[in-house]
């Protein structure tokens, strides 16, 4: 079980998050954020999980002071981002999705700058970027330019670059996208290297929280010590990875649709008693079943037989333990696409607890 977030101090709160982008022209004002609100622990990986559109990247912003709330109220390390804003940027990092590095200098000129940029002495800005250079596997680089850089490393040195004044919190926005598999891995074992990291607490400072904003589910499970799903600008559940899956009890049955009618995949799967939670999803030539059971090796038998009964062309069928897609799916209502935030699904009349508004 998780070390309770009060015990270490709360490092964020956020209340009633408000963000209105006014409308122009033809455009019409959207609302990024409605009423989102949530703390983060000290010393925790705290993940901002939602597709596209969501809200992670807008709440990212408010909480680095790069844009005002229409309304709402948030604090960082104990700074409220709109009336002490110089206070919250002396305390955080942060790693926006484009590379902050300039390609021209060398790493270490980067570091070096970056500390300097940021208050730290020109003597600890030498010594910090010494230490992080080495710490993040790109001493053998640090005199290389960094346009050299493969996209992983180049990304290692943003991190880096966010660390050399010792912030308290470090905000990693969409860390690993662009990056091909193994430079992903690379950055995950990095991510979860600083959040294990206990000098901190040895030297009176408080821990380093990392709040991480991710569209990959894998990313997110792997990485958070705490989650927050959000959708359309507000909260939907917040746990630990593993509480929120336990929360779901039994298995989970996906299927992959070929051209689906939803009305005859419906009408097929309601002769298939052991399911709930069901909902039918279809888009152009693709579709996707996805249901609750407890008895995952019963359920697949008697989907695949109502399917064929019925003439309805599918693909794959897999049974599996819950995961998070399956979280989303509870309590959002439809299946997680990154790409939107919005998604046209089918759910049984029967089938709608515990869904949030």
């Amino acid at each position: 079980m998780p070390e309770n977030s009060t015990d270490r101090g709360t490092a964020i709160v956020a209340r009633d998050l408000v963000k209105v982008y006014p409308g122009r022209g033809r455009r019409p004002a959207v609302r990024a954020l409605d009423g989102l609100g949530f703390s983060v622990g000290a010393g925790r990986v705290f993940g901002l999980l939602g597709p596209n559109g969501a809200g992670k990247s807008t709440t990212t912003k408010i909480l680095t002071t790069l844009s005002r709330p229409t309304s709402g109220t948030a604090s960082v390390s104990g700074h409220d981002v709109s009336t002490d804003p110089a206070a919250v940027r002396a305390a955080i990092g942060y790693v926006s999705q484009g590379s902050s590095t300039d390609p021209v200098l060398t790493a270490r000129e980067n570091l070096e700058i970056a500390g300097r940029l940021r208050g730290v002495s020109p003597r600890d800005a030498r010594a910090w970027a010494v230490r992080l250079l080495d710490e993040f596997g790109l001493a053998e680089a640090s005199r290389r330019p960094v346009g050299a850089f493969s996209g992983g490393m180049r990304r290692r040195l943003d991190v880096a670059a966010a660390l050399v004044h010792r912030p308290r919190v470090l905000f990693l926005d969409e860390p690993t996208t662009g990056l091909d598999p193994e430079a992903r891995a690379t950055m995950w074992a990095e991510i979860r290297r600083l959040a294990g990291q206990e000098p901190a607490a040895r030297e009176g400072r408080q821990p380093l929280t990392v709040v991480l904003t991710t569209h990959y589910m894998e990313e997110a499970d792997r990485l958070a010590d705490d989650l927050l799903l959000v959708n359309r600008g507000r909260a939907v559940v917040q746990g630990t990875p593993a509480e929120l899956k336990a929360a779901l009890h039994g298995d989970s049955v996906r299927v992959s649709l070929v051209e689906p009618d939803p009305a005859a995949v419906r009408a097929a799967i309601g002769r298939v008693p052991s399911l709930r939670d069901v909902v039918i999803e279809a888009s152009g030539v693709d579709g996707v079943l996805a249901a609750r059971t407890d008895d995952a090796s019963a359920a697949v038998g008697a989907v695949i037989v109502a399917l064929d009964a019925a003439g309805i062309r599918y693909g794959q069928v897999a049974a599996s333990h819950p995961t998070l897609d399956d979280v989303y799916l509870h309590f959002v209502g439809h299946t997680f696409d990154p790409t939107t935030s919005g998604n046209t699904a089918s759910r049984t009349d029967a089938d709608t607890t515990g869904v949030a508004a």
